[in-house]
């Protein structure tokens, strides 16, 4: 009954993990415990898995997933990231915790929610949640966490402090001039580019795709060219800091526009973008892709990997100038992860 939000691996442990929660509403029935006990969506605990062998066991912990006796509940971890010797997850209510002991225990990174914007905060379609964590690959110290609908926060100091990241992104057609706590992040990859002396983030947002050279400190919107400014994913090529692809969808329906499935590439940060299409369903794709189910792995050329909704897993291997289908008939996919183990 639990419904597994993201999944990733770590390159330093080779383990795979697991981010959860409950399935389906509250009032739910989603399955059976082992005891025989019948289990409700609000009854599954949420918890955060581990594996060592690839998913041939598991184990889980949930110890410190918590804000505390008067604090919320806990509903679900949305993502789960590793950085320099520590997991990151990120959890809704919106809030950011950290395990220095591989997952065993974790601990609340309270300067987040300790924000004065906190008790304003609202939530999206989704919830409110804590869904995208860069860390700075050289900088342990400098975290950026993405929510909906909070915005972007930044921390130079390991989480004590946070401040917003949003000047510039829209919310309808309200533009952020003056960097307020504001907006619904949809994804934020990072593109740490140290060969061009900056740092470079990438997001999807409900309004708009974006980029930012200043870490985050301005956006630009890079939206022109593409058939909606409205998606949920967003990957880049680890060899190719300009090389990003994200999933347009109907604003509305949330699906591929025109029933037509297609991943637009840009080979220039967002500069231009062209529609990659081959092999994919042009008829009656009436699909949509949510936030973690886009991946690339680290080949020459570039992998490129999303799932779908409607239970497809489509792949390319030449960087999205083709595609071929992974798998199908599975149940909606809500993460994609590519690793080269």
């Amino acid at each position: 009954g639990r419904r597994t939000m993201h999944m990733a691996y770590d390159p330093a442990t080779k383990c795979v993990l697991a981010a959860t929660g409950a399935g389906g509403g509250h009032g739910i029935f989603v399955g059976m415990a082992p005891d025989g006990t019948m289990l409700y969506g609000k009854d599954v605990p949420t918890e955060i898995w581990k594996s060592p062998d690839a998913g041939e066991t598991w184990t889980h912990s949930a110890e410190g997933l918590t804000y505390g006796e008067g604090g919320p509940k806990i509903e679900k971890v949305w993502h789960i990231e590793p950085a320099h010797g520590i997991l990151y997850a990120g959890v809704e209510p919106a809030g950011l915790f950290k395990s220095t002991d591989g997952g065993v225990t974790w601990k609340h990174v309270a300067g987040l929610r300790e924000h004065p914007s906190c008790p304003s905060w609202n939530g999206g379609n989704g919830g409110l949640c804590l869904h995208s964590i860069v860390v700075h690959p050289d900088d342990p110290d400098r975290i950026w966490a993405g929510t909906s609908a909070a915005g972007l926060f930044y921390t130079a100091d390991g989480g004590k402090t946070w401040e917003p990241r949003n000047r510039n992104t829209r919310n309808f057609d309200v533009v952020n001039k003056d960097n307020e706590v504001s907006g619904c992040v949809h994804h934020v990859v990072s593109a740490i580019a140290p060969r061009e002396g900056r740092d470079l983030l990438y997001q999807q947002n409900h309004f708009g795709v974006y980029r930012s050279t200043d870490a985050g400190e301005n956006w630009q919107d890079i939206s022109a060219g593409l058939p909606s400014d409205f998606g949920f994913p967003m990957a880049v090529l680890p060899h190719d800091h300009r090389s990003i692809y994200v999933v347009p969808l109907d604003g509305n329906g949330r699906f591929m526009p025109e029933g037509k499935a297609a991943v637009f590439r840009s080979r220039d940060g967002g500069d231009s973008w062209t529609r990659q299409g081959k092999g994919l369903p042009q008829n009656g794709a009436f699909f949509g892709v949510l936030r973690d189910a886009m991946s690339v792995d680290t080949l020459l050329p570039g992998g490129v990997y999303f799932g779908t909704n409607t239970g497809e897993v489509f792949g390319s291997s030449d960087e999205g100038d083709s595609w071929d289908v992974v798998a199908g008939y599975l149940p909606p996919v809500l993460s994609v992860g590519a690793a080269v183990v």
